[in-house]
């Protein structure tokens, strides 16, 4: 068990624990994350649940009186502790020469970055599967790819990241909009995948929705056609390709920022 403390949100410390327990393979990690911890009587409790368990306890607590009673009731019962903000707010003190002000929720308040990115969820929603492809002149992320392969939930993730993103499907029956080969090749990004994968994903998915598997939507046939003529219109505008084939939206929307932030064009 990972208790993850803090005197805020705890997001943090919860993303630091999962990206540490999946070097394990997840395998029997379980984490608890308790947020807002604003008295000792809390950590007190904490640690006394952590006790009865083969634990660790994982904080990002900025105050110091909460951070020095979670340790010294972490160690009275030998159960290690990982502060998981401290060394890097003493390395920035280093450095400045400047106090910390140790006031929870900072991270969270509404600061131009906040509103930034609630702007480029709207964004997202708005010119999501090429309904208004005037909006993809104003973005700073333009998708394209056929149906399936991530396109939505890749904007998403992206509009968190505080990126306008949108998407155009590309669909042989349908030409591509006109205002996509008005953009700068570094803006826009192509998703394929694996015909094989992409089978099984559209199968399933005509499964959920009560229609016959076999529909032309998932055929072979289909999908092979539709990467082909994908492929061609990706050939013309010249833009870099990711291969979205087992790969989950996170490590796709890693891709899609490397290509943004450094111009990489060899995915």
């Amino acid at each position: 068990m990972v208790y993850v403390v803090s005197d805020s949100i705890g997001e943090t410390a919860e993303f630091v624990a999962r990206a540490a327990a999946s070097q394990f393979d997840g395998n029997g990690v379980e984490i608890k994350r308790v947020p807002y911890v604003s008295e000792e009587q809390q950590l007190v409790n904490i640690v006394e649940e952590a006790s009865e368990k083969t634990a660790v306890i994982a904080h990002t607590l900025v105050v110091n009186e909460l951070r020095e009673a979670l340790m010294r009731l972490a160690r009275e019962k030998a159960i290690p502790t990982v502060d998981i903000l401290g060394p890097m707010i003493q390395g920035i003190e280093l450095v400045t020469l400047r106090e910390p002000v140790r006031k929870p929720g900072l991270l969270h308040q509404l600061d131009e970055q906040y509103f930034r990115k609630v702007e480029a969820i709207e964004f997202a929603v708005k010119y999501d599967d090429g309904k208004d492809p005037r909006g993809i002149l104003h973005g700073d992320v333009v998708l394209v790819g056929i149906s399936r392969t991530s396109k939505t939930p890749v904007c998403m993730y992206l509009a968190h990241k505080r990126i306008k993103a949108s998407n155009v499907p590309l669909v042989p029956e349908v030409p591509p909009p006109e205002e996509l080969f008005q953009l700068p090749r570094r803006k826009i990004i192509g998703l394929t995948i694996s015909p094989r994968i992409l089978n099984g994903i559209r199968s399933e998915r005509l499964k959920t929705l009560g229609l016959v598997g076999t529909a032309d939507y998932a055929s072979m046939e289909r999908i092979l056609r539709e990467l082909d003529y994908a492929e061609s219109i990706m050939r013309r505008l010249g833009c870099p390709i990711i291969d979205v084939s087992n790969k989950a939206v996170e490590e796709t929307a890693a891709k899609v920022l490397e290509i943004y932030f450094r111009g990489e064009r060899n995915v």
